[in-house]
């Protein structure tokens, strides 16, 4: 990699605070605050249409591959590395050796010929053919993964865009969309957003419910809850009962005063080990233990099982594994710690 491309990553470095869903990806200067701000040349934030397509792309040959979403995630980190989401041509003698495309790929060392490397659909391709043969590449982390494929003179580099690559995934592979319900969906520089549309009712732990080892956020029934980051789902559970331990169905609605437990939930592990839990669900969520799921990905619906008195989604967030009451935070300061405000639901 030359240090043409090196200039290039340092020139799209993002050193704001979130990004937000507007069709675009929209990068702000608030820490929480949720607003679009677009320039006259056309561009949304620090990630203009063309890196935002570029993106899609990726996204979109991983799919049609059967790459993971952490495939996908490698693969966007490595073209914001390597060409700052750009598909470049030969630029003579400012270029490293014959390196073009998304990924700088070189025809003189297999990847392909040249015009079929200018096209960001083959590149891509070609990027998950040598990523998937990588032995163990999914328990890897994402620098080593990305330097077995590239062979980079940087092989740290690339985890410096894992945060952004994991954001960008999340908004092009679909939700949030206009059908979650009304407002912008707001991502942070780290990863992390509100995982459904509705309103803070309950808090952690206050005076009145001490027990209560989460918050609630009130939704209408069937509002989708996404992933509040990119994780691992560890848990996909259906926990309810009467108080005298006969089971109770997840199927259906539960009951504030004879039904405990958390309904249909799901637990996710995070890459920085935190755990969030997500209760109450309306059906068996989409997801299954052992699925990489990205943020803003939908796994469920806001619904009333279990111990519950209307439908709202219970949202604990956890130290570590597995999650505990002894290793429960207030969600609130978590999330605000990673660029979100619940309290603005």
């Amino acid at each position: 990699m030359s240090s043409r491309i090196i200039a290039l990553t340092a020139a799209v470095v993002v050193a704001v605070a979130s990004l937000c869903v507007a069709g675009l990806v929209t990068l702000t200067g608030a820490a929480t605050a949720c607003s679009v701000v677009t320039t006259p040349s056309g561009t949304t934030g620090r990630y203009d249409t063309e890196q935002v397509h570029h993106a899609e792309v990726i996204v979109t040959v991983g799919v049609q591959s059967g790459i993971p979403v952490r495939g996908q995630v490698i693969a966007v980190a490595t073209a914001l590395q390597e060409s700052g989401l750009r598909n470049l041509g030969h630029l003579g003698e400012n270029n490293d050796h014959d390196s073009r495309g998304l990924f700088q790929q070189r025809p003189s060392q297999g990847w392909g010929t040249p015009e079929q490397i200018m096209s960001p659909e083959y590149a891509a391709g070609a990027f998950y053919r040598a990523l998937v043969a990588v032995a163990g590449w999914q328990s890897m982390p994402l620098t080593v993964a990305a330097q077995a494929v590239q062979r980079s003179a940087y092989p740290d580099a690339y985890a410096t865009w894992e945060g952004d690559a994991t954001a960008l995934v999340g908004l092009v592979s679909g939700p949030p969309n206009a059908s979650d319900g009304p407002g912008e969906q707001c991502i942070s520089v780290g990863g992390w957003m509100t995982p459904v549309q509705g309103t803070l009712v309950s808090g952690f732990r206050t005076d009145s419910r001490p027990g209560h080892d989460g918050v609630d956020i009130a939704a209408a029934t069937g509002t989708p809850i996404h992933a509040a980051a990119s994780g691992l789902v560890i848990r996909v559970v259906c926990n309810a009962h009467l108080r005298d331990g006969t089971p109770y169905s997840c199927d259906v609605d539960g009951h504030p005063v004879t039904v405990l437990g958390c309904g249909w939930y799901v637990e996710l592990r995070h890459p920085d080990s935190t755990v969030t839990r997500y209760c109450h669900m309306l059906r068996r969520p989409p997801v299954h233990v052992g699925q990489q799921v990205a943020v803003g990905q939908v796994i469920g619906q806001v619904g009333s099982s279990g111990h519950s008195s209307g439908p709202h989604l219970h949202l604990e967030t956890h130290t570590g594994e597995p999650a505990t009451e002894s290793n429960a935070v207030d969600p609130i300061g978590l999330f605000a710690s990673r660029g979100i405000d619940l309290t603005a639901t």
